[in-house]
């Protein structure tokens, strides 16, 4: 028991502080990858002239998904941070910043997507023009 105890108190002391993981928002490629996905999705949604490639789209999530399980955290977390009402307005509100950088009018989906499909973004590569 001595022995078990000892071990134990060796271990702990040796690994050092536990450190907190940032949040999803915090990672950059986590982030960028979430935005894509956002607005990838937001344009299908909004647009009837521009359809999902479901197969590149479902890729890309699963990639994404990986990562993030790499980066230690769980599903429950990354579920948790997509459905946050804060994240979904951050996420819009970066989507209208976005917009007007690719001087398109704030709620011009087709526009957008017509644009990001041309230039073969990562955004354009989840999309098709009907």
């Amino acid at each position: 028991m001595t022995r078990m105890m000892t071990f134990l108190i060796a271990a702990v002391l040796t690994t050092g502080p536990v450190q907190a993981k940032p949040g999803l928002r915090d990672v950059p490629e986590l982030d960028q990858g979430l935005f894509v996905i956002a607005l990838a999705n937001e344009i299908r949604r909004k647009c009837d002239d521009i359809s999902p490639r479901w197969l590149r789209a479902n890729s890309y999530v699963n990639d994404l998904q990986d990562k993030a399980l790499s980066l230690g955290y769980t599903r429950a977390e990354v579920k948790a941070h997509l459905d946050d009402d804060a994240e979904k307005d951050r996420m819009r509100g970066l989507a209208a910043r976005y917009m007007t950088d690719k001087g398109v009018a704030n709620g011009d989906f087709c526009g957008l997507g017509r644009i990001e499909i041309a230039a073969g973004t990562d955004i354009g590569r989840l999309l098709r023009e009907r």
